[in-house]
């Protein structure tokens, strides 16, 4: 059974047919809670339509045969960088060392083509999270809450200047800076695609 809320599950289901309306050859999506959950933290965790289009890019190349990815996921390599150009997303020139080309932006063309379905999937996005911060000691959430390693939230993608990244539950980086230690510069969480707008 799906932990989803049906609003924020039917706005990824919705969005992801909005991108296979402009690319036909994206497979179905199976299952909208799948993008929730935690992911590689080369692909983010953090749920934004910019994540969305970066997971239709592993997924037009599942349907093309394409190895996009190396290192159990992690490098994304230039056959990722072909088709996420194709699709509307763009990467700075040089690869990160251990995430490739993962670290994609929408540009301003695939941004203005998208720009309803940004809006209608920030606002789930929204509610869900107000919704899931007005929790209380009397919530019930499920098995899933309560055997997380850090009380069951979901972990987003932090990066420090340097191009590290780690996982993180947003309230526990809310709590104090964590600080790399390659760099000496705080982790932060990106500005989502909303935010940019």
């Amino acid at each position: 059974m799906s932990t989803t809320p049906p609003v924020l599950a039917a706005e990824l289901a919705q969005a992801w047919a909005d991108i296979q309306r402009h690319h036909p050859e994206l497979p179905d999506l199976a299952a909208p809670e799948s993008l929730i959950g935690e992911s590689s933290s080369a692909c983010g965790a953090e749920l934004s339509f910019e994540r969305l289009l970066h997971e239709a890019v592993h997924g037009i190349a599942a349907a093309r045969g394409v190895r996009d990815t190396s290192r159990a996921g992690r490098y994304h390599n230039r056959r990722f960088l072909a088709i996420a150009e194709e699709m509307g997303l763009d990467h700075p020139e040089e690869p990160h060392a251990s995430s490739g080309f993962s670290l994609v932006t929408l540009n301003p063309e695939a941004r203005r083509r998208y720009r309803p379905t940004i809006e209608r999937l920030q606002r789930a996005l929204k509610a869900h999270t107000v919704a899931t911060a007005a929790d209380t000691k009397r919530s019930f959430r499920g098995p899933a809450a309560r055997h997380g390693s850090s009380g069951g939230g979901v972990r987003v993608k932090a990066v420090c200047d340097c191009g590290r990244n780690v996982r993180v539950v947003p309230s526990v980086l809310a709590q104090a800076p964590i600080v790399c230690g390659g760099c000496g510069k705080p982790f932060r969480i990106p500005e989502t695609v909303g935010a940019a707008n």
